[in-house]
C-alpha cells in the first residue's frame, strides 16, 4: 500500500484487537485499529494549543 507503514504491538494487544474486530465485524485487525487511530484523533484535532492537547492526552491517560 502506498505510504503505508508498520505498527508493532505487543503480543497481548494485538490478540486483542484482532478479538474486538472480529466481534464488531471488521474485515481486517488493520481496518479495526486504523478506526480506532482515527477516533482518538478526532478528539484531539479541536484543541487549540499544544498545552491543550497535553492536557486532553493526560484526561484520556495516554501520558502522565
Amino acid at each position: 500500500m502506498f505510504g503505508s507503514s508498520s505498527v508493532r504491538l505487543e503480543k497481548t494487544l494485538l490478540a486483542k484487537a484482532k478479538r474486538y474486530a472480529e466481534i464488531a465485524g471488521y474485515s481486517s485487525v488493520e481496518e479495526f485499529v486504523t478506526h480506532a487511530l482515527e477516533k482518538a484523533i478526532a478528539q484531539l484535532e479541536s484543541a487549540d494549543s499544544d498545552d491543550e492537547i497535553r492536557k486532553r492526552l493526560k484526561g484520556l491517560g495516554y501520558i502522565s
